[in-house]
């Protein structure tokens, strides 16, 4: 299934029914009265997170959603149906947007949250509503208000607890899949990942998080270079950033320490608080290295990077160094999902100065 994170639709709620003017009419029943019911209420239009859906691509091929009128009110009291609604299913981290002023309208955090995006219009009164001592034959009605009509945009922002970022062929595909239980597609050439993958980490008996994983960055991203800007917005939510880093590559003329800081900057053009964010250093084919090389390169790493925040060394591909890995990230995510939302940037788990220092 095709990947989509943003969408526009147009929605409708139904309209009430007309109230009815109606009078009783019965043999030997000389006074009968009014007795023209009340129009129904036209149907409303819900939206509802659904943690089984990843996306939004059924609304870029079904845009138009309308709710039933309410049907009419009629005689003998009897008052008209109420509209039948309409219930969206959405992927949960949707913000509804008001396309046209930009107004943030809603956010669908919780899996299984209904909200209500267009209410329908209330039915009209009947002539039975006007009945009084001195109105005993009122031939007033009123006509159903009408529903709510809205342009709406949908954008997606993935909720996962950990985020991994990187340039292309850091092996972020090969790690999510060393601790999830997602499979991406891994290839041997940049840009593999087309879309951010989720993955559930078990950890324990119910003791798990989520990580996304993203396609590669590179040094433009936010200014529209490669694919990985169309997705920086769903690193937003997270509450831990795995900076992936390919260790191996300091004998072929490409060096991690600048590729860091590219990709730092990167993320601070976006959104600074991206760059708040915890971020760890994640140390990726390590069993490329010679084993008598890899302290002394990790080491000169760090030294050269002036980093002051947790570093770790991994081989995705053997897993080596993944359960550590995994054990900290997990002690890390349980902490906060009790102390803060995840959308709050603490300053914390990093260096980001020393980071974009020269």
């Amino acid at each position: 299934m095709k990947f989509v994170d943003e969408a526009f639709i147009d929605i409708a709620a139904g309209d009430g029914g007309n109230g009815c003017v109606s009078f009783r009419h019965e043999k030997y029943k000389e006074f009968g009265g009014p007795n023209g019911g009340d129009g129904g209420r036209g149907g409303h239009v819900f939206a509802v997170a659904d943690s089984n859906l990843n996306t939004l691509v059924d609304f870029r091929f079904s845009r138009r959603h309308e709710a039933k009128r309410g049907q009419h009110g009629m005689g003998s009291d009897m008052f008209g149906a109420a509209g039948e609604d309409v219930t969206l299913k959405m992927p949960v981290g949707t913000i509804i947007t008001d396309a046209e002023t930009g107004e943030v309208l809603f956010e669908l955090l919780v899996p299984g949250e209904v909200i209500t995006i267009a209410k329908g219009g209330d039915g009209g009164f009947g002539n039975m509503r006007f009945k009084s001592a001195i109105n005993r034959a009122p031939r007033q009605k009123t006509p159903g208000w009408p529903g709510d009509k809205h342009s709406l945009k949908l954008e997606l922002k993935v909720l996962a607890d950990v985020g991994l970022l990187g340039m292309p062929n850091a092996g972020k595909s090969t790690l999510i899949t060393a601790i999830s239980n997602a499979r991406p597609r891994i290839a041997d050439y940049p840009f593999t990942t087309l879309h951010p993958n989720l993955g559930v980490v078990r950890v324990g008996p119910e003791q798990s998080f989520v990580v996304a994983d993203l396609p590669g960055l590179i040094e433009g991203a936010s200014e529209g270079a490669g694919l990985g800007h169309l997705f920086l917005r769903h690193l937003q939510r997270t509450r831990l950033l795995l900076h992936v880093i390919d260790i191996a590559p300091f004998d072929e003329g490409v060096d991690p320490v600048a590729q860091v800081r590219a990709i730092a900057a990167e993320l601070k053009k976006y959104d600074p608080g991206l760059l708040a964010k915890p971020r760890w250093i994640v140390l990726n084919k390590l069993d490329m290295v010679p084993p008598e090389e890899r302290d002394g390169r990790v080491k000169a790493f760090v030294r050269r990077l002036r980093w002051k925040g947790p570093v770790f060394a991994i081989s995705a591909l053997t897993r080596e160094g993944c359960e550590p890995l995994v054990r900290a990230v997990y002690e890390h995510v349980s902490k906060l999902r009790y102390s803060q939302p995840a959308d709050v940037d603490p300053r914390f788990g990093g260096d980001p100065a020393a980071v974009d220092a020269p």
